[in-house]
């Protein structure tokens, strides 16, 4: 039976399809909110396989924006995967794909299945992602191993803020968290009506956990989570910097801990991408995200990157010790 590929620049078209999810990064009312898609489908019987991606100056690459938390195929196909490899050598000599995870052997499967279809692969650590496998703990169980200065913190300082969590989205909650993240450390966020947008979507589906802390009823910090299948991913968190001695981050972070380990029944956290020194302090697992450029050496385009990408690849830190 023949394989169709065929290429979509909206989610219309694949709306009612039963694809495999594995978090909010992978769900098509998602992918609706970026921008400049390119949704490639393949088709064999009744097995299909999605590449999300965005069309961009050069060539091709994952559709993810700066919130995304991982991106892979959405299907298990090996076989359809290659098939998209091989067709999307007629639209492009160039794909960037990224942050891709391995623990699911996503970052393999994607380099097999570009590399059997001709394309010339670098492959490279671009972030890391911090997460807890609760593994049937209580929160006071998974409390009683964090360090001794964060149970402290916790002990002296939980009386001074008053914590609400939300399980759907509030107006007035969300105004609060956007105060709070003015007057953060925070840098101003890119594109902040896709962040309430998706805000507003998991609070329609029951997913979000909006966490707001207030001193004297002025709100001094704000968390983003949501919570589906068994795993708490955490989105977004600030605190007014003038609040600090409050610590107030501290006592509302181990309040929505607590939320999802003991109320929700979680098996996993998750704290996103980045190597902030703090998130070790919650978590217990670091995770790989990989970069895999893609690259149609046939075709001339492709060279200046290939040669821009081994340069990248054979730079002493790099270089196997």
């Amino acid at each position: 039976m023949d394989i169709a590929v065929s290429y979509h620049e909206t989610v219309t078209k694949l709306q009612g399809l039963d694809l495999p999810g594995k978090g909010p990064f992978d769900r098509l009312d998602w992918f609706a909110l970026l921008e400049d898609p390119l949704f490639v489908q393949a088709e064999r019987g009744g097995e299909q396989l999605i590449l999300p991606l965005q069309v961009g100056p050069s060539g091709l690459s994952s559709l993810t924006n700066w919130f995304s938390f991982t991106w892979r195929p959405l299907g298990s196909s090996d076989l359809l995967l290659r098939a998209i490899a091989r067709d999307l050598r007629r639209r492009t000599y160039l794909l960037d794909l990224a942050p891709v995870p391995e623990e699911d052997g996503s970052a393999s499967r994607l380099e097999t299945a570009f590399r059997k279809a001709g394309w010339l692969i670098f492959r490279q650590q671009c972030d890391e992602n911090h997460v807890l496998q609760v593994e049937g703990r209580s929160f006071a169980e998974y409390w009683a191993m964090r360090p001794g200065k964060m149970r402290t913190t916790l002990k002296r300082k939980a009386k001074k803020v008053d914590v609400e969590i939300l399980d759907r989205f509030d107006e007035a909650a969300w105004a609060d968290y956007r105060a709070v993240y003015a007057e953060s450390w925070k840098p101003n966020e890119e594109r902040a009506d896709i962040l309430e947008a998706f805000a507003r979507t998991e609070g329609e589906a029951g997913r979000i956990r909006l966490g707001i802390a207030r001193a004297e009823g002025r709100p001094v910090a704000a968390q983003f989570w949501t919570v589906e299948d068994g795993a708490a991913y955490i989105h977004k968190l600030a605190h007014i910097e003038a609040a600090k001695p409050l610590s107030a981050g501290t006592t509302l972070s181990a309040a929505l801990f607590e939320r999802v380990i003991d109320t929700d029944r979680v098996e996993l956290v998750d704290f996103g991408t980045g190597s902030d020194p703090y998130k070790r302090d919650w978590m217990e697992l670091n995770r790989p995200r990989y970069r895999l450029t893609c690259l149609d050496w046939r075709q001339l385009g492709a060279w200046p990157a290939i040669g821009r990408a081994l340069i990248r690849h054979l730079a002493p830190h790099n270089r196997p010790s």
